[in-house]
């Protein structure tokens, strides 16, 4: 890969998107050579003993060579395969070794919408250095947002913006199966969300299946939840909601029909607790128009 860098200056319309792009690049620093280099806009460029602070949020992937990585409160190594996230208003300072030299791909937002997304819990969690390996998606990922900038075309920044997204997701997605891959506590955990989409009707005893699949309950629920974000139970419910919804739009069942069809105890349970999941009664759902698409009109 060629370096490149640029830093861009998004109009009005872009930041109106909600997530917008200041630079992206990727370089080869080599071995014995200053960091940064001396072709560093004044805006980035920063002295390694002072560090510096950013305005904008920065995804860098360091795929070769090695370096440190520092903030306030951690002092770390960085590796091939190592990503450094930065955020606004945060000290830091980061180089690659001077006997090995780093190839760095990098790229700097901001707006609403990153915000938005580095607050929530998923990445509240997440420490700036991961180590997440050499990931062909991640590389995939840098190359389409180098790709747009480069050409700049108009809307580019639009569709840049939604590669960043595309990038924060696969970087939560990795370090969400990290626990999870090649283990087999991944296999009974989709072996029971397979049980409950086939039987969404029929009751599951969570502790039994445990049992069967040789695993104890408390584990099983803890990694359950670790793995799809609710616990088994919330998950057969949610199954129960959705099969809810398509017989309400898209059947002549009556609503007690559906509770009892479903598995719920009463008409009134069920009523309840759609409405809590749902927003709204499952009558008035039922009365809800529909796009020619089949998407419920909020």
């Amino acid at each position: 890969m060629e370096d490149f860098v640029k830093y861009v200056h998004p109009g009005p319309e872009d930041k109106a998107w909600g997530l917008y792009l200041n630079c992206a690049g990727t370089a080869r620093i080599p071995a014995g050579s200053s960091y940064p280099p001396e072709s560093h806009p004044s805006a980035y460029f920063f002295d390694y003993e002072n560090g510096r602070y950013l305005s904008e949020y920065q995804v860098n992937y360091i795929t070769e060579g090695s370096g440190e990585y520092e903030n306030k409160n951690l002092k770390k190594r960085v590796l091939p395969g190592t990503l450094v996230m930065t955020r606004p208003g945060q000290w830091h300072r980061y180089r690659p070794g001077f006997r090995t030299g780093w190839r760095e791909h990098y790229v700097g937002f901001a707006g609403p919408l990153a915000q938005h997304l580095f607050a929530q819990t998923l990445f509240a969690q997440l420490g700036p250095v991961l180590e997440i390996g050499k990931r062909e998606e991640i590389i995939d990922s840098y190359d389409k947002i180098f790709t747009y900038v480069r050409e700049e075309k108009p809307g580019y920044q639009q569709v840049a913006a939604g590669m960043v997204v595309k990038l924060l997701g696969y970087i939560v997605s990795i370090e969400k199966q990290k626990g999870f891959s090649g283990k087999p506590v991944e296999r009974t955990i989709q072996h029971a969300c397979f049980r409950m989409r086939e039987g969404v009707a029929r009751p599951l005893d969570f502790e039994a299946f445990a049992k069967e699949n040789n695993i104890g309950y408390s584990y099983f629920r803890k990694m359950f939840k670790k793995y799809t974000g609710v616990s088994p139970g919330q998950y057969h419910l949610e199954m129960k909601i959705l099969r809810a919804k398509e017989l309400l739009l898209n059947s002549g069942m009556s609503i007690k029909e559906i509770a009892y069809s479903l598995g719920f105890q009463s008409i009134y349970y069920f009523s309840r607790v759609f409405k809590q999941k749902q927003g709204r009664a499952p009558s008035e759902f039922r009365k809800m128009p529909v796009s020619p698409e089949g998407d419920d009109v909020l």
